[in-house]
């Protein structure tokens, strides 16, 4: 095994890795196969995005690598999240203490249901600031100001002692993340960290992302359906679908030359500006049921490129190029379409 992590170790490889991870939710209604040998990583300074339609199995991994499943029904059947290289999964529960929230963080996607509506915002901030490094009240106090100031909430000091539904959805999405931020984390999962939010605070809100992970060198994991963030902020992309990674690619060759249909299906139900006034593209169909996830490749039923063996062979991960993947048996064809 390799050594454990310990607070400021400068990085030797991704700073995590998720690999060939599965998981299952054992239902009264039968065994839903939520995660299918999801593999991908995280460096310092380095944006993943995670895309996907709900539930795909993004927020899932998230969960897994936080070690916050509910189980039941939830069960991790097979593989490893290593941090550090240190496999999170072969810990006890006082080990994954230790790297949950000082190691690896997370924005949840609900702010206003991740908070506790019954304590002030400072008094949240401050507990783990207590309980994790020993400080006093006070100092804690001092720490979560300057927190709640490093995210950009105009008087801070008043705002300490506010409760969560005194605070906007996006002055609440600010909170999270600065609670998220109290422990130095060295790697930050961001799980739709801009839903129900208008598109002005969602820039604000990617924006400080952004200028806090170049900041600390922070491996930044982004989950989100919304392929005009991942754009701007990106530098590698991991597609999901059916609790599989599709494709695997540099942000700059998956938006010019898509190497999966399901990509490809993404990327054109995108509005246009050069197409003013025309009909918005849709994927038909629905994601499949994980009770009962189709033989071959589980997009089949609904890709319009879909041939006989597609839907009773499973599509090898296909090397694209350097760090480029795709499980499609008509990958290589689709990216030397320029």
């Amino acid at each position: 095994m390799a050594d454990s992590y310990e607070p400021g170790a400068v990085p030797d490889g991704p700073l995590l890795e998720v690999e060939d991870l599965y998981v299952e939710f054992r239902t009264r209604d039968g065994v839903a196969k939520v995660l299918n040998g999801v593999s991908y990583h995280v460096d310092a300074g380095e944006t993943l995005a995670v895309l996907g339609e709900s539930g795909s199995g993004k927020s899932v991994t998230a969960q897994a690598i936080m070690g916050i499943l509910d189980t039941p029904p939830a069960v991790v059947t097979g593989g490893e999240i290593r941090f550090h290289g240190e496999n999170l999964l072969a810990v006890g529960e006082e080990r994954r203490n230790e790297v949950r929230a000082e190691g690896v963080a997370i924005i949840f996607q609900d702010a206003l249901s991740a908070l506790n509506p019954v304590y002030t915002v400072g008094f949240q901030i401050e507990e783990q600031l207590r309980v994790r490094q020993g400080m006093s009240r006070r100092d804690a106090r001092d720490r979560a100001v300057e927190l709640l100031d490093l995210v950009r909430i105009p008087n801070a000091a008043r705002r300490v002692r506010q409760y969560p539904h005194e605070f906007s959805g996006g002055m609440r999405q600010r909170a999270m993340i600065a609670m998220s931020l109290a422990l130095d984390p060295e790697v930050l999962i961001a799980d739709e960290p801009t839903t129900a939010l208008d598109v002005t605070v969602q820039a604000q809100i990617m924006d400080l992302l952004k200028e806090i992970q170049v900041e600390r060198r922070m491996g930044l994991i982004l989950i989100t359906h919304d392929l005009g963030v991942v754009a701007e902020v990106a530098d590698r992309i991991a597609v999901m679908y059916a609790g599989r990674i599709v494709e695997h690619a540099d942000a700059v060759s998956l938006y010019r030359t898509p190497g999966h249909p399901y990509t490809a299906a993404l990327m054109d139900s995108l509005p246009r500006l050069d197409q003013k006034g025309s009909t918005l593209n849709t994927i038909k169909g629905l994601p499949p049921s994980l009770l009962n996830i189709p033989p071959g490749c589980p997009f089949h039923p609904r890709c319009p490129r879909a041939e006989d063996r597609c839907a009773v062979e499973v599509p090898p991960d296909h090397r694209l190029g350097l760090g480029r993947t795709s499980k499609c048996h008509f990958a290589e064809e689709l990216v030397s379409r320029v």
